[in-house]
């Protein structure tokens, strides 16, 4: 179980030129492969006269609200010299340590070539940038609880509920459904006061 990880606070983007050539670098925190693949197919579909479009990620398997299963890691460089581009733009994401974050940094080749020290320092600007322009968060591990009870218990549990902090949707029905984003390290201990608050006429799912 991890206690917490280093993620981004939301997208971030950063652009420069060098000898000719534009670098633009995308940077966008995820909740999982499946969506960090979505965004390196987006970016290279809407800037596909690039010269290279080139991705990283590191992202963990399975459920990453809860801060297990695997790290993966994904690195491609598009077509430029090979270790130029995708394993130095990862390399900046192990550096800080940042997990479930993807970045695509597209090229437009300007005449020049800049050899592959140029390019492995490039692109790892381009990461650096683009990830200091999206900031970097501390993010606790969450886990989704559902709560339902009656009317009669509802002002109770969302008393607690409100006490903890903890994010919430309410649905009014036949019953009262909460559905709860809570700290995976807090989530025994709400479950509990829930049980013990309502003498046990309390649904959990």
């Amino acid at each position: 179980m991890t206690e917490s990880y280093r993620t981004l606070a939301g997208p971030g983007e950063a652009a420069f030129e060098i000898r000719g050539s534009e670098f633009v670098g995308r940077a966008r925190p995820v909740p999982d492969i499946d969506t960090a693949e979505a965004f390196v197919d987006d970016v290279r579909a809407e800037y596909d006269d690039a010269t290279h479009n080139v991705p990283a990620y590191r992202v963990r398997e399975g459920d990453s609200t809860l801060g297990d299963g695997m790290l993966r890691e994904y690195s491609s460089d598009d077509g430029e010299p090979s270790g130029s581009a995708g394993k130095p733009m990862l390399n900046v994401l192990q550096g800080q340590d940042l997990e479930n974050v993807v970045v695509v940094v597209t090229r437009y080749y300007g005449g020049t070539n800049l050899g592959v020290g140029g390019l492995v320092r490039a692109y790892s600007r381009a990461v650096k940038e683009s990830v200091a322009a999206a900031g970097v968060v501390e993010e606790v591990p969450h886990e989704p609880l559902r709560i339902v009870v009656d009317y009669d218990d509802s002002g109770t549990a969302r008393g607690i509920l409100e006490s903890t902090g903890v994010e919430f949707e309410a649905a009014y029905e036949e019953q009262v459904a909460f559905d709860v984003r809570v700290p995976t390290a807090d989530a025994d201990a709400l479950r509990e006061r829930l049980r013990s608050a309502t003498s046990g006429r309390v649904d959990l799912g």
